[in-house]
């Protein structure tokens, strides 16, 4: 900005300058001309004279009749005559100072005419700033409602989740929890149109229920949605979960769409994913109308899930941990692929393993929790490291975190302390095939599954300093996918991997 100011005075000055040479070369221009000899010769300034002999005069009398000094007589030869150029010099031009006089004008003239313009681009720009932030202003004030189409849905201002009755303390409190996400571009739903994406919330509709709220599918425009329904009273794991879902977009977690907002309850749209959630594939699948995974399918899966929670512990702006790892909260799109979901108790920490965060009341589900979180309310990213051992542990298994004991119904057993067993015993490798999913029918590597197991009970480490980082989940989950791949192709097309009882990719 500041070179280009001065690059244009620069060019202003030049053209001043241009023109003042421009003026004094016209002043200085010599015009010769014929005159007659008498007084007036001598009040001639800057004068070049071509005096013509007449008869005999000295040069003395000729140098006399000019007043000048002989010195300023050049004497020309013609035809034998000697004629005189004679220069007049005097130190008062009245031509050069009218011509100086001319210039002053033309530089006044000039600064005057930029002074007006420049305060006249000033004021310009100074009204259009202004004008740009009250429109800014009324925009959050005053939103402007979406129309139908849903190609034609984004806005970029945020409505207020509060009736007009509500008081401006809660109106301030929800800019203030919004600002950190208003430049992301929040899309907004009007409550008419997600009643109508749901046919008003038809109970045919529903397709999952948690401690947060209800889910429901939807369709909004040409598109399939997932919508869930929340209390205004969970205000908290709304924004929560709108702040992390602004932010982040990867392959391996769910995208939120838009929100909208009404008196009673509070809206999130997402992105619909056809195949439900990994635990309705793993838990009675046939019951729910899904084929059992295959081994080839469940290492996939969890390499997917462990990107997604890989991405937001290491790869976003700010460092985030989810808090309810489970097999519920991570859907299957149409060909299999795992997406993380359900962002409402998630939590920003630090970006080191010693800045812990401790939680004011615990949280998460049963089953998924780390011994730190449970008797310390710790939280970090070996939370998540710890929830996803479990469910790799239900991916072997095919058994619930958490189900009743047969023998005492009032007490449960958990896949952590089964895992605990296992690996603690002296054959390890034989105790864990014998808890594999029968839904497998044998169809599976051992060593594979063995490899998994070992994954698994390295997540459920209690002390936490001793768990992995996804990061390095990832890697040997590479591994292993690509393990099974290999051992499938093995095969041949001749095992029930192949025929249809299992719906791997």
């Amino acid at each position: 900005m500041a070179s280009n100011v001065v690059v244009s005075w620069y060019s202003i000055f030049l053209l001043i300058f241009t023109c003042s040479s421009a003026i004094s070369g016209a002043a200085s221009n010599e015009t010769m001309f014929p005159m007659a000899c008498n007084s007036n010769i001598k009040k001639l300034c800057d004068a070049s004279l071509y005096h013509v002999t007449s008869g005999l005069q000295a040069e003395r009398e000729i140098a006399a009749a000019y007043t000048v000094n002989p010195s300023q007589m050049k004497p020309i030869n013609r035809g034998g005559v000697q004629d005189y150029l004679i220069t007049q010099i005097c130190s008062v031009s009245v031509g050069l100072g009218s011509a100086k006089r001319h210039i002053r004008t033309t530089v006044v003239a000039i600064l005057s005419t930029l002074t007006v313009v420049s305060l006249c681009a000033l004021i310009i720009i100074f009204v259009r700033r202004k004008l740009k932030r009250s429109q800014q202003n009324n925009e959050l004030e005053n939103p402007k409602p979406p129309s139908k189409s849903f190609s034609s849905f984004r806005t970029f201002s945020l409505q207020y989740p509060f009736s007009r009755e509500k008081s401006e303390a809660q109106k301030k409190s929800f800019r203030t929890e919004v600002s950190g996400f208003e430049s992301e571009r929040t899309v907004i739903f009007t409550v008419e149109e997600i009643e109508e994406a749901t046919a008003n919330f038809d109970e045919s509709r529903k397709i999952g229920e948690g401690g947060y709220g209800t889910v429901y599918y939807g369709v909004l425009g040409e598109q399939e949605v997932a919508i869930k329904k929340m209390k205004s009273n969970k205000s908290k794991e709304f924004f929560a979960e709108l702040k992390v879902l602004c932010r982040i977009h990867h392959i391996n977690v769910v995208e939120l769409l838009g929100y909208a907002s009404g008196d009673d309850h509070l809206y999130l749209v997402y992105e619909f994913v056809q195949n439900g959630s990994l635990s309705d594939h793993l838990h009675d699948p046939l019951k729910k109308g899904y084929q059992p995974l295959s081994w080839t399918s469940r290492t996939q899966i969890a390499l997917d899930a462990a990107k997604g929670i890989e991405y937001i512990h290491d790869h976003t702006k700010a460092r985030y941990v989810h808090r309810d790892i489970k097999t519920s909260n991570i859907l299957l799109d149409e060909s299999l692929g795992a997406k993380v979901a359900d962002f409402g108790l998630v939590k920003l920490v630090g970006r080191t393993n010693e800045d812990e965060l401790v939680a004011t009341r615990l949280v998460g589900t049963p089953g998924y929790l780390p011994p730190e979180s449970v008797k310390e309310l710790q939280v970090t990213p070996k939370t998540d490291v710890f929830a996803f051992g479990v469910v790799l542990a239900e991916l072997i298994t095919g058994r619930r975190a958490l189900v009743r004991d047969n023998q005492e119904p009032k007490r449960t057993k958990s896949l952590i302390t089964l895992i605990y067993t296992i690996f603690q015993g002296e054959d390890s490798e034989a105790a864990l095939e014998a808890v594999v999913d029968g839904n497998l029918q044998a169809g599976y590597p051992m060593d594979d599954v063995y490899k998994m197991g070992e994954i698994a009970a390295w997540c459920l480490n209690e002390n936490p300093v001793g768990r992995p980082e996804m990061r390095e989940i990832v890697a040997l989950l590479s591994q292993l996918v690509t393990s099974a791949v290999e051992w499938e192709a093995s095969l041949g097309g001749s095992s029930q991997v192949f025929s249809g009882l299992f719906s791997g990719r």
